[in-house]
Protein backbone atom coordinates (compact mmCIF):
# COMPACT_ATOMS: atom_id res chain seq x y z
CA UNK A 1 0.00 0.00 0.00
CA UNK A 2 1.34 3.62 -1.25
CA UNK A 3 2.31 5.78 1.88
CA UNK A 4 0.48 9.49 1.87
CA UNK A 5 3.00 12.16 0.54
CA UNK A 6 5.14 13.69 3.08
CA UNK A 7 4.95 17.84 3.20
CA UNK A 8 8.35 19.20 4.53
CA UNK A 9 8.00 22.90 5.42
CA UNK A 10 11.45 24.92 6.01
CA UNK A 11 11.03 27.08 8.91
CA UNK A 12 12.84 28.87 11.42
CA UNK A 13 13.00 28.07 15.04
CA UNK A 14 10.70 31.17 16.19
CA UNK A 15 7.68 30.86 18.51
CA UNK A 16 5.32 31.56 15.89
CA UNK A 17 6.51 28.23 13.71
CA UNK A 18 6.87 26.36 16.84
CA UNK A 19 3.19 26.92 18.22
CA UNK A 20 1.57 25.88 14.37
CA UNK A 21 3.70 22.65 14.90
CA UNK A 22 2.66 22.20 18.22
CA UNK A 23 -1.28 22.13 17.64
CA UNK A 24 -1.34 19.70 14.69
CA UNK A 25 -4.06 17.10 14.47
CA UNK A 26 -2.87 13.55 14.92
CA UNK A 27 -3.39 13.45 10.77
CA UNK A 28 -1.51 16.24 10.04
CA UNK A 29 1.29 15.51 12.18
CA UNK A 30 1.69 12.00 10.57
CA UNK A 31 2.55 13.74 7.30
CA UNK A 32 4.00 16.88 8.33
CA UNK A 33 8.23 16.44 8.31
CA UNK A 34 9.66 20.08 9.08
CA UNK A 35 13.32 21.13 8.95
CA UNK A 36 14.46 24.08 11.24
CA UNK A 37 17.23 26.13 9.58
CA UNK A 38 19.45 27.12 12.89
CA UNK A 39 20.57 30.39 13.36
CA UNK A 40 23.88 31.67 15.58
CA UNK A 41 22.31 33.10 18.68
CA UNK A 42 18.50 31.10 17.93
CA UNK A 43 17.10 30.29 21.29
CA UNK A 44 15.74 26.67 19.41
CA UNK A 45 15.87 24.31 22.39
CA UNK A 46 14.34 26.20 25.02
CA UNK A 47 11.45 26.76 22.64
CA UNK A 48 11.45 23.07 21.42
CA UNK A 49 11.34 22.15 25.00
CA UNK A 50 8.00 24.58 26.00
CA UNK A 51 6.54 23.93 22.60
CA UNK A 52 6.84 20.43 22.06
CA UNK A 53 6.40 20.57 18.33
CA UNK A 54 3.90 17.15 17.52
CA UNK A 55 5.68 15.55 14.37
CA UNK A 56 7.02 12.03 13.91
CA UNK A 57 10.65 13.86 13.48
CA UNK A 58 12.23 17.04 13.37
CA UNK A 59 14.51 17.69 10.89
CA UNK A 60 17.75 20.43 12.23
CA UNK A 61 19.80 22.16 9.77
CA UNK A 62 23.06 23.37 11.23
CA UNK A 63 24.51 24.83 7.97
CA UNK A 64 24.64 27.98 9.11
CA UNK A 65 26.24 27.54 12.61
CA UNK A 66 29.66 28.00 13.47
CA UNK A 67 30.24 24.99 15.91
CA UNK A 68 27.55 22.98 15.12
CA UNK A 69 26.64 20.49 17.60
CA UNK A 70 24.27 17.79 16.03
CA UNK A 71 25.50 15.02 18.83
CA UNK A 72 24.36 17.43 21.63
CA UNK A 73 20.99 18.81 19.64
CA UNK A 74 20.02 14.95 19.42
CA UNK A 75 20.57 14.08 22.84
CA UNK A 76 18.50 17.06 24.25
CA UNK A 77 15.40 16.14 21.74
CA UNK A 78 15.70 12.40 22.83
CA UNK A 79 14.83 13.71 26.51
CA UNK A 80 12.21 15.60 25.39
CA UNK A 81 10.78 12.61 23.14
CA UNK A 82 11.47 14.38 19.67
CA UNK A 83 13.25 12.32 17.36
CA UNK A 84 15.80 14.33 15.20
CA UNK A 85 16.95 13.85 11.87
CA UNK A 86 20.19 15.52 10.55
CA UNK A 87 20.08 18.08 7.64
CA UNK A 88 23.51 17.22 5.35
CA UNK A 89 24.64 20.39 3.43
CA UNK A 90 27.20 19.82 0.36
CA UNK A 91 29.71 22.89 2.13
CA UNK A 92 29.92 21.15 5.33
CA UNK A 93 33.50 19.93 6.52
CA UNK A 94 33.68 16.55 6.78
CA UNK A 95 33.91 16.56 10.37
CA UNK A 96 30.40 17.89 10.62
CA UNK A 97 29.41 15.45 8.31
CA UNK A 98 31.16 12.37 10.28
CA UNK A 99 29.20 13.72 13.18
CA UNK A 100 25.73 13.91 11.26
CA UNK A 101 26.34 10.55 10.25
CA UNK A 102 26.39 10.04 14.08
CA UNK A 103 23.33 11.48 15.07
CA UNK A 104 21.31 9.97 12.14
CA UNK A 105 21.99 6.54 13.61
CA UNK A 106 21.45 7.42 17.07
CA UNK A 107 17.74 7.32 16.40
CA UNK A 108 17.63 5.41 12.90
CA UNK A 109 15.62 8.23 10.96
CA UNK A 110 18.54 8.72 8.37
CA UNK A 111 19.04 12.03 7.33
CA UNK A 112 17.99 14.77 4.66
CA UNK A 113 20.45 15.70 1.94
CA UNK A 114 19.28 19.86 1.53
CA UNK A 115 20.84 19.84 -2.35
CA UNK A 116 20.69 23.37 -4.11
CA UNK A 117 21.61 23.43 -7.45
CA UNK A 118 22.86 26.83 -8.42
CA UNK A 119 25.06 26.74 -5.27
CA UNK A 120 26.48 23.17 -5.14
CA UNK A 121 26.59 21.86 -8.20
CA UNK A 122 26.68 23.11 -11.86
CA UNK A 123 26.66 19.50 -13.63
CA UNK A 124 25.68 15.45 -12.92
CA UNK A 125 29.50 15.08 -12.48
CA UNK A 126 30.02 17.75 -10.00
CA UNK A 127 26.94 16.46 -8.34
CA UNK A 128 27.81 13.44 -8.40
CA UNK A 129 31.17 14.10 -6.70
CA UNK A 130 29.18 15.94 -4.09
CA UNK A 131 26.95 13.39 -2.91
CA UNK A 132 30.06 10.86 -3.12
CA UNK A 133 31.44 12.82 -1.01
CA UNK A 134 28.54 13.11 1.72
CA UNK A 135 27.92 9.44 1.81
CA UNK A 136 31.66 8.63 2.77
CA UNK A 137 31.64 11.38 5.23
CA UNK A 138 28.81 9.90 6.55
CA UNK A 139 28.56 6.52 5.91
CA UNK A 140 25.39 6.21 4.95
CA UNK A 141 23.28 5.02 1.91
CA UNK A 142 21.10 6.84 -0.44
CA UNK A 143 17.96 4.71 0.84
CA UNK A 144 18.43 6.29 4.52
CA UNK A 145 18.25 9.67 3.07
CA UNK A 146 15.41 12.19 1.76
CA UNK A 147 16.39 14.03 -1.13
CA UNK A 148 15.93 18.13 -0.33
CA UNK A 149 16.20 19.77 -3.71
CA UNK A 150 16.46 23.38 -2.67
CA UNK A 151 15.06 25.80 -5.31
CA UNK A 152 15.58 28.68 -3.26
CA UNK A 153 13.47 32.01 -4.25
CA UNK A 154 11.51 31.76 -6.98
CA UNK A 155 11.27 35.64 -7.62
CA UNK A 156 8.63 36.23 -10.49
CA UNK A 157 6.86 34.30 -12.93
CA UNK A 158 9.43 34.38 -15.97
CA UNK A 159 11.61 33.53 -13.32
CA UNK A 160 9.53 29.66 -12.29
CA UNK A 161 9.75 28.69 -15.87
CA UNK A 162 13.42 28.52 -15.56
CA UNK A 163 12.80 27.40 -12.14
CA UNK A 164 10.86 24.31 -13.35
CA UNK A 165 13.63 23.59 -16.14
CA UNK A 166 16.45 23.76 -13.83
CA UNK A 167 14.11 21.23 -11.33
CA UNK A 168 13.81 18.84 -14.44
CA UNK A 169 17.02 18.14 -15.22
CA UNK A 170 17.96 17.82 -11.28
CA UNK A 171 15.08 15.28 -10.92
CA UNK A 172 16.86 13.00 -14.25
CA UNK A 173 20.16 13.03 -11.72
CA UNK A 174 18.25 12.47 -8.81
CA UNK A 175 16.76 9.18 -10.73
CA UNK A 176 20.27 7.65 -10.71
CA UNK A 177 20.41 6.95 -7.00
CA UNK A 178 17.79 4.57 -4.83
CA UNK A 179 16.67 7.79 -2.37
CA UNK A 180 14.72 7.22 0.08
CA UNK A 181 12.52 10.28 -0.89
CA UNK A 182 13.08 13.18 -3.42
CA UNK A 183 11.18 16.59 -2.31
CA UNK A 184 11.48 19.79 -4.43
CA UNK A 185 10.80 22.69 -2.53
CA UNK A 186 10.94 26.67 -3.76
CA UNK A 187 9.55 29.93 -2.03
CA UNK A 188 8.06 33.13 -3.31
CA UNK A 189 6.78 35.09 -0.46
CA UNK A 190 8.67 38.33 -0.54
CA UNK A 191 10.97 38.73 2.22
CA UNK A 192 9.88 42.21 3.01
CA UNK A 193 5.96 43.34 3.00
CA UNK A 194 6.11 46.53 4.39
CA UNK A 195 5.69 48.70 0.48
CA UNK A 196 1.93 46.57 0.30
CA UNK A 197 -0.89 48.34 1.03
CA UNK A 198 -2.86 48.28 4.37
CA UNK A 199 -6.77 47.92 5.40
CA UNK A 200 -7.46 45.30 2.50
CA UNK A 201 -6.54 41.86 1.32
CA UNK A 202 -3.81 42.16 -1.36
CA UNK A 203 -2.96 38.78 -3.21
CA UNK A 204 0.53 37.28 -3.84
CA UNK A 205 0.97 34.69 -6.13
CA UNK A 206 2.29 30.87 -4.75
CA UNK A 207 4.50 30.59 -7.87
CA UNK A 208 6.56 27.90 -5.63
CA UNK A 209 3.10 25.68 -5.62
CA UNK A 210 3.17 26.23 -9.25
CA UNK A 211 6.65 25.60 -10.24
CA UNK A 212 6.12 22.00 -7.80
CA UNK A 213 2.30 21.53 -10.30
CA UNK A 214 3.85 22.29 -13.29
CA UNK A 215 6.83 19.16 -12.47
CA UNK A 216 4.05 16.76 -12.60
CA UNK A 217 6.18 13.69 -11.14
CA UNK A 218 4.34 10.78 -9.46
CA UNK A 219 6.82 9.97 -6.55
CA UNK A 220 7.62 14.02 -5.85
CA UNK A 221 7.08 14.98 -2.64
CA UNK A 222 6.32 18.51 -1.72
CA UNK A 223 8.47 21.30 -0.05
CA UNK A 224 8.23 24.95 0.67
CA UNK A 225 9.31 28.21 3.28
CA UNK A 226 6.43 28.12 4.25
CA UNK A 227 4.53 31.78 4.99
CA UNK A 228 8.05 33.18 5.00
CA UNK A 229 10.61 33.97 2.47
CA UNK A 230 13.95 31.88 1.58
CA UNK A 231 15.45 35.36 1.93
CA UNK A 232 16.34 36.09 5.28
CA UNK A 233 16.37 39.83 6.58
CA UNK A 234 18.86 40.18 8.66
CA UNK A 235 19.37 42.91 11.75
CA UNK A 236 16.92 44.54 14.05
CA UNK A 237 13.70 45.65 13.12
CA UNK A 238 12.96 48.50 14.01
CA UNK A 239 9.51 49.66 13.84
CA UNK A 240 6.73 48.01 15.23
CA UNK A 241 5.09 45.32 12.95
CA UNK A 242 1.11 45.96 11.65
CA UNK A 243 -1.09 43.50 12.38
CA UNK A 244 -0.73 40.87 9.22
CA UNK A 245 -1.80 37.66 8.61
CA UNK A 246 -0.87 35.43 5.45
CA UNK A 247 -3.48 33.52 4.09
CA UNK A 248 -2.95 30.48 2.27
CA UNK A 249 -5.08 30.07 -1.30
CA UNK A 250 -5.03 27.84 -3.98
CA UNK A 251 -3.13 30.09 -6.13
CA UNK A 252 -1.71 32.76 -3.75
CA UNK A 253 -1.04 34.28 -0.42
CA UNK A 254 -4.01 36.99 0.31
CA UNK A 255 -1.92 39.04 2.72
CA UNK A 256 -4.33 41.20 5.51
CA UNK A 257 -1.98 43.89 6.56
CA UNK A 258 -3.98 46.79 9.40
CA UNK A 259 -2.88 50.11 10.17
CA UNK A 260 -3.35 51.03 13.33
CA UNK A 261 -4.89 54.01 12.71
CA UNK A 262 -7.75 54.25 14.32
CA UNK A 263 -8.21 51.83 17.43
CA UNK A 264 -5.56 50.07 19.16
CA UNK A 265 -3.34 47.11 18.12
CA UNK A 266 -6.20 44.84 19.55
CA UNK A 267 -9.06 46.35 17.72
CA UNK A 268 -7.37 46.67 14.60
CA UNK A 269 -6.63 42.98 14.74
CA UNK A 270 -9.99 42.06 15.85
CA UNK A 271 -11.35 44.05 12.60
CA UNK A 272 -8.52 41.98 10.30
CA UNK A 273 -10.23 38.91 11.74
CA UNK A 274 -13.58 39.88 10.89
CA UNK A 275 -12.89 40.63 7.27
CA UNK A 276 -11.08 37.78 6.43
CA UNK A 277 -13.70 35.19 8.49
CA UNK A 278 -16.04 37.10 6.02
CA UNK A 279 -13.96 36.84 2.59
CA UNK A 280 -14.16 34.43 -0.10
CA UNK A 281 -10.57 33.43 0.97
CA UNK A 282 -12.59 31.77 4.55
CA UNK A 283 -12.88 28.09 3.75
CA UNK A 284 -15.93 26.15 4.22
CA UNK A 285 -15.43 24.61 7.60
CA UNK A 286 -14.34 27.35 9.23
CA UNK A 287 -12.87 27.32 12.65
CA UNK A 288 -12.55 23.72 12.02
CA UNK A 289 -9.86 24.21 8.98
CA UNK A 290 -6.87 24.48 11.39
CA UNK A 291 -6.15 26.11 15.00
CA UNK A 292 -4.97 28.25 13.77
CA UNK A 293 -8.23 29.63 11.71
CA UNK A 294 -10.08 28.61 15.00
CA UNK A 295 -7.84 31.31 16.43
CA UNK A 296 -8.61 34.09 14.09
CA UNK A 297 -12.21 33.11 13.83
CA UNK A 298 -11.63 33.72 17.99
CA UNK A 299 -10.42 36.99 17.40
CA UNK A 300 -13.07 37.87 14.92
CA UNK A 301 -15.70 37.74 17.57
CA UNK A 302 -13.88 39.77 19.98
CA UNK A 303 -11.36 42.56 20.18
CA UNK A 304 -9.91 40.85 23.19
CA UNK A 305 -6.09 39.35 22.76
CA UNK A 306 -5.40 40.84 19.29
CA UNK A 307 -1.81 38.94 19.65
CA UNK A 308 1.90 39.59 18.56
CA UNK A 309 3.60 39.17 15.63
CA UNK A 310 4.40 35.68 16.67
CA UNK A 311 1.17 34.42 17.13
CA UNK A 312 0.15 36.26 13.56
CA UNK A 313 2.74 34.07 11.84
CA UNK A 314 1.26 30.79 14.07
CA UNK A 315 -1.82 31.35 13.08
CA UNK A 316 -0.63 32.14 9.39
CA UNK A 317 1.45 29.09 9.45
CA UNK A 318 -1.44 26.47 10.88
CA UNK A 319 -3.75 27.46 8.40
CA UNK A 320 -0.82 26.82 5.57
CA UNK A 321 -0.04 23.64 6.71
CA UNK A 322 -3.74 22.64 6.82
CA UNK A 323 -4.12 23.88 2.94
CA UNK A 324 -0.78 21.77 1.87
CA UNK A 325 -2.17 18.86 3.06
CA UNK A 326 -5.66 18.81 1.67
CA UNK A 327 -4.35 19.53 -1.59
CA UNK A 328 -1.22 17.44 -2.32
CA UNK A 329 -2.39 14.60 -4.19
CA UNK A 330 -2.89 11.06 -2.27
CA UNK A 331 -1.27 8.01 -2.91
Amino acid sequence: MERDRVYRPILRPRRGELAALAHLSDDDACRVAPILELEPGDSALPLLRELRPRAAAIALDFGNLPEPRPLSFAEQLTNLGIAMVPVLRPHESRRQLVAHGLAARMHLRGAVLRFQPHADAGNPAEANAVVDRVLGATALDPDEIDLLIDLAETACAAHADAVVERARRVIRWAKSSPWRSVSVASGAMPPNLDDLPTDRPVPVGRLDARVWAQLREPDLEYADYGVTSPVRRHGVQHHRQLPTLRYTAEQEWWIYRWARRGGRSDDRCHDLCRTLVGSPQWPADGARFSWGDAEIARRARTARGGGSSASWIAWSTSHHISHVLRTLPGP
